[in-house]
C-alpha cells in the first residue's frame, strides 16, 4: 500500500464532516476526506431533506381534505411516481454539488470504506494515509434487532426511494421514522400500522402531545399500536407476515411491506477502531470528552450521531458538533458543547415540537413551576385551516417568568418552536413574549397566549 499524509483526516460528509474539513482548509491545513458513500451525508441525501419533500405533498393534501366544504373539493391525491420524480430532481444534484465544494477548496477526496490502521492513519483500497489529527463523522444506521426474518424490514432509505406505494404497510418501532412516513402514506392512502413495544411511542416528546397525537392518527386510519413487540417477520407469498406479542398473547399483523423504524445506532463498526486504539461503544457511538475529543485517542475527535457526545441526535445538532470541532482542532481545546436548548420536530401531519425540559423534569427540579397547557384546537389559527389535532404546553417557572420547556402540537409548530427556543437561549420571559407584538394573523401571534 502507498503512504500519504494530511493535517487532517476527515471520515463522512454529512453535516458533522464536511463543515470541519472546510474550516481546517480554509486555515490552510491539507485535508483528506473519505466517504463509502455518495458525498453530502444522511440528512441531504436519504434522510431529513428528501422526507421534507413527501411530508410537503401530504400536507398539502391534508390541508384540502381538511377544509372539504369550507371552501374546497377534497378530491386532492398523492401520485407517488410524480412525487418521487419531483423528490430526485432536488435530491440527486445535491451529491455531486457536494463534492465538487470540497474538490474546488483544495481537499482530498476518497471514496470507500476507511480502516484504521494506526493511531492516526487509515487504509482505504490500497493507500494507507496518516493525519496528525483525524476526524469521525460517519453518522449512523438502522439498529439490529436480533429477530427472525430481519433482513425482510425495508430501511428508511430504500422507503426514500419506492417507484410505487404498497397498499399496506406495517411499521417497526414507534419513533420519529415511523410516524412521519406513516403520516404520508396515510394521505398517499395506504393501509398503514405502527407497531411499538412500550406503552407510548415518541417518548421524547411531551406524553399528553403525543397522546393527542396518537389519538389523530387513528382518527386518520393509521393502526397505532402500543405494548406490541415485534419478535418475527416472515415472507409468506407476495405477502410479509410479522409476528408480534402484545398483552401476553402472540399476533400476526400481514403487510405488503414492513419498514424498520426502530432505532438507529453510530456507523462506527467497519471502522476498526481498536486499531486506533479509540473507545466506543456499538449503541451510543465514539467515547468523547467535553471537547469532541476521543477520551483514548486525543487526535481523533468525533461528533454527530457517531460519537457518544450526550447531544440529541439531530442534524443541526451534528453541525453545531462540527463547528466546536473545528474550532479545537484550529484554537485549541476551548470550546465545550450547550445542548440546554435545542428544538426538535417530528413532521408529522400536524407537526410535533419541543424544546426544553419535559413537565417531570422541570417539576423535578423542585421550582416553582407554571404549567400552562391550552387546547388550540378551538383558536381561530387553527380552526380557519379545519385543523383539530392542537395543543400546548408551555413550563414558565413562577419566580422569574423563565421558559423552562415549550411543547407544540398544530399547525406551524415545525416553526413556533423556534420562537420558544430563540426566548429561552436570550433569557426573554414570558411577560416579554407577552408584550411582544407579532403580526396578525399568524401562529407566531398565539405564542404571547401560550404563556
Amino acid at each position: 500500500m502507498s503512504a500519504r499524509a494530511a493535517d487532517l483526516i476527515v471520515i463522512g460528509t454529512g453535516s458533522a464532516g464536511a463543515g470541519v474539513a472546510q474550516r481546517c482548509r480554509r486555515a490552510g491545513w491539507s485535508v483528506l476526506v473519505v466517504e463509502s458513500r455518495p458525498v453530502g451525508g444522511t440528512c441531504a441525501l436519504r434522510g431529513c431533506d428528501p422526507k421534507k419533500i413527501l411530508v410537503g405533498a401530504a400536507d398539502a393534501v391534508a390541508a384540502v381534505r381538511r377544509l372539504e366544504g369550507r371552501g374546497t373539493t377534497g378530491d386532492a391525491r398523492i401520485d407517488w411516481p410524480a412525487l418521487m420524480t419531483f423528490k430526485r430532481s432536488l435530491i440527486e444534484p445535491m451529491s455531486t454539488q457536494r463534492e465538487r465544494s470540497l474538490v474546488d477548496a483544495g481537499i482530498t477526496l476518497r471514496h470507500g470504506q476507511a480502516r484504521f490502521v494506526g493511531p492516526t492513519s487509515v487504509a482505504i483500497h490500497d493507500e494507507v494515509w496518516t493525519g496528525r489529527f483525524v476526524h469521525i463523522a460517519t453518522g449512523a444506521m438502522p439498529a439490529t434487532l436480533g429477530i427472525p426474518g430481519e433482513h425482510h424490514l425495508t430501511t428508511s432509505e430504500a422507503f426514500l426511494e419506492l417507484e410505487s406505494l404498497p397498499h399496506r404497510l406495517a411499521f417497526v418501532g414507534g419513533g420519529f421514522i415511523s410516524f412521519e412516513f406513516a403520516h404520508v402514506a396515510a394521505r398517499a392512502g395506504a393501509a398503514v400500522t405502527i407497531l411499538h413495544r412500550g406503552p407510548r411511542p415518541l417518548p421524547l416528546f411531551d406524553p399528553d402531545l403525543v397522546d393527542r397525537l396518537v389519538a389523530h392518527s387513528r382518527d386518520l386510519g393509521i393502526d397505532v399500536q402500543v405494548d406490541a413487540a415485534v419478535e418475527a417477520v416472515e415472507r409468506v407469498g407476495e405477502e410479509y407476515v410479522v409476528r408480534v406479542r402484545q398483552h401476553g398473547d402472540v399476533r400476526q399483523v400481514a403487510a405488503d411491506l414492513v419498514v424498520h423504524g426502530a432505532g438507529r445506532v453510530p456507523e462506527i463498526a467497519d471502522l476498526a477502531l481498536d486499531a486506533a486504539g479509540v473507545e466506543w461503544d456499538p449503541r451510543r457511538g465514539v467515547r468523547v470528552n467535553a471537547y469532541l475529543q476521543s477520551v483514548s485517542n486525543p487526535a481523533v475527535f468525533a461528533a454527530g450521531d457517531a460519537a457518544d457526545t450526550g447531544g440529541p441526535a439531530l442534524t443541526p445538532v451534528a453541525g453545531y458538533e462540527a463547528r466546536l470541532v473545528g474550532a479545537n482542532l484550529l484554537e485549541g481545546l476551548h470550546h465545550t458543547a450547550d445542548y440546554a436548548v435545542v428544538p426538535s420536530v417530528a413532521f408529522t401531519l400536524p407537526p410535533l415540537a419541543t424544546v426544553g425540559m419535559s413537565e417531570a423534569a422541570a417539576r423535578a427540579t423542585g421550582r416553582a413551576v407554571r404549567v400552562q397547557y391550552a387546547d388550540t384546537a378551538s383558536w381561530y389559527s387553527s380552526r380557519r385551516i379545519g385543523e383539530t389535532a392542537s395543543a400546548s404546553k408551555v413550563l414558565i417557572e413562577e419566580d422569574s417568568g423563565r421558559i423552562l420547556g415549550a411543547h407544540l402540537l398544530g399547525p406551524h409548530a415545525d416553526e413556533t418552536i423556534n420562537l420558544f427556543a430563540l426566548a429561552m437561549k436570550t433569557g426573554a420571559t414570558a411577560a416579554d413574549l407577552k408584550a411582544m407584538i407579532f403580526a396578525y394573523p399568524t401562529h407566531a401571534s398565539d405564542v404571547a397566549y401560550m404563556v
